[in-house]
């Protein structure tokens, strides 16, 4: 069983920042698209091995999704959040692909346990 974890959700106000945070067991970071939904089902962002990127376009100028090898850890930045940003987000690998990821739920593995953000004034 592949498990991966969340971590980095929490309370902002509008136009506030947080950053997740996704540890990933090494050898499924080196093998597979990961990406982040939220709500388990609305794709957000996608990475590749290559480093390319997708966004959703309710996300796309704010939310940046990056790799960190050495710490086999995946992460979104997200900035200037809104309310309607407020979900559960879940980090999630699709190993019968490392390039072209795609943004279908069902296309995902592995799935994280979730981390809940909150964008209340």
């Amino acid at each position: 069983q592949v498990r991966l974890r969340e971590s980095g959700g929490g309370s902002v106000q509008p136009g506030g920042s947080l950053k997740l945070a996704c540890v990933v067991p090494r050898d499924t970071f080196g093998r597979a698209c990961m990406a982040w939904f939220r709500q388990g089902r609305d794709n957000v962002a996608t990475i590749d091995l290559s480093s390319t990127t997708t966004y959703a376009d309710f996300v796309r100028g704010r939310f940046t999704i990056s790799m960190y090898n050495g710490k086999n850890t995946l992460y979104l930045q997200m900035n200037n959040l809104q309310p309607e940003d407020t979900a559960e987000y879940y980090c999630a690998a699709d190993v019968g692909r490392a390039y072209g990821c795609v943004s279908r739920s069902s296309a995902y593995d592995y799935w994280g346990q979730g981390t809940q953000v909150t964008v209340s004034s």
